[in-house]
């Protein structure tokens, strides 16, 4: 729902779409003519570092979001380390993502912490959705923190994935549906992609806006869909 109500503000033409693709704000002439809800929505870009994949026996060690408009214009970002027991961080996970137990002691704040400022980063009034690279991960672990600070979800109960729209916009057999591969594809990256919050979002968010900008140029069939069989 939330991508198509993102795409029914903007019309085939390349110039709309490249607005949309660099994240610029559309001039008031072009603003004028955004029709219905649109605005109403706002886009939590985020990526989650974790001790490990299980909910039940891993912690978050770093969250990162980038929150923006409709139009994918970065309004905030904001990143993280956050304080996770070092028995719940397998030695997989931390050679991954850069855990080091002294760094997080220094630097790393109680996960309540984070997610109030969190929270607080959103904008009142607005659909926030949540968006990124499997996203439905991060959206677990963080409706887990959440529900055990006692603080209310803000998030709206839809996801955008980055790894559906690469899917939809590749339009044929694809060897993996990675940040990277996506990201790749795009042309904005060229070998490993490191795993660290921030870094994550924020190539997902130029990941995004590449295939939203590019969506719209493939051109429609000239016949109509075959009628469907049936069962």
């Amino acid at each position: 729902m939330a991508l198509s109500r993102l795409k029914h503000g903007f019309d085939s033409r390349w110039e709309r779409q490249t607005a949309v693709a660099a994240g610029r704000a559309l001039r008031p002439a072009e603003r004028q003519e955004v029709s219905g809800p649109v605005p109403d929505f706002a886009f939590a870009f985020m990526d989650c570092e974790f001790g490990g994949l299980d909910l039940e026996i891993h912690d978050i060690t770093e969250i990162a979001v980038i929150v923006t408009d409709y139009r994918l214009a970065e309004t905030v970002a904001r990143e993280w380390k956050v304080r996770a027991r070092p028995e719940r961080v397998s030695a997989e996970a931390a050679a991954m993502s850069g855990y080091d137990p002294e760094v997080w002691e220094r630097e790393a704040v109680s996960l309540r912490q984070a997610l109030t400022e969190l929270a607080g980063l959103l904008p009142q009034g607005k659909t926030v959705v949540p968006s990124g690279q499997n996203v439905r991960m991060d959206v677990q672990f963080l409706e887990r923190g959440f529900e055990s600070c006692g603080i209310p979800w803000p998030f709206d109960y839809h996801v955008i994935d980055l790894a559906t729209l690469y899917y939809a916009w590749s339009g044929e057999s694809v060897a993996a549906l990675s940040l990277r591969q996506a990201a790749t594809a795009a042309g904005l990256v060229k070998g490993p992609v490191p795993h660290r919050a921030m870094a994550d979002a924020r190539l997902t968010l130029e990941t995004f806006r590449h295939y939203v900008g590019r969506l719209a140029l493939r051109p429609p069939p000239d016949e109509p869909p075959p009628e469907p069989v049936p069962a």
